[in-house]
């Protein structure tokens, strides 16, 4: 069955540290582009980070870089977005997304959500 998981959202302190993680199944991650996305209530879904195939690559949104990392483990399917320095303006659901261009494909996560509060 294919499907993408993400685990790892939760409350944390401004200025502290969450790594969520996005666990693949049901299809052949090592040749999908990774990256994950964030989507507040009633904005519009927001790119934050992307990984390449081989995890040589990584782009970053201008409020990411720097503080964020992506990485990408093709043989244990999973993807990690590590956030540090976090903000309370980072409070929201982060969603996983892969992405086969080659083959027009596309999957989505169900999302996970991150709370920066005190």
């Amino acid at each position: 069955q294919l499907q993408l998981v993400e685990l790892g959202g939760g409350l944390v302190q401004p200025g502290g540290s969450l790594k969520p993680s996005c666990v693949a199944s049901g299809f052949a991650f090592i040749n999908y582009s990774m990256s994950w996305l964030r989507q507040a209530p009633g904005k519009e879904r927001e790119f934050v980070a992307t990984i390449a195939t081989t995890g040589s690559r990584a782009n970053y949104s201008y409020s990411a870089r720097g503080r964020f990392r992506i990485s990408k483990d093709n043989e244990k399917k999973t993807e990690y977005l590590q956030m540090s320095n976090l903000k309370p303006e980072d409070t929201t659901v982060y969603y996983c997304n892969a992405r086969y261009v080659a083959a027009a494909d596309e999957h989505w996560g169900q999302g996970t959500q991150v709370t920066v509060s005190s």
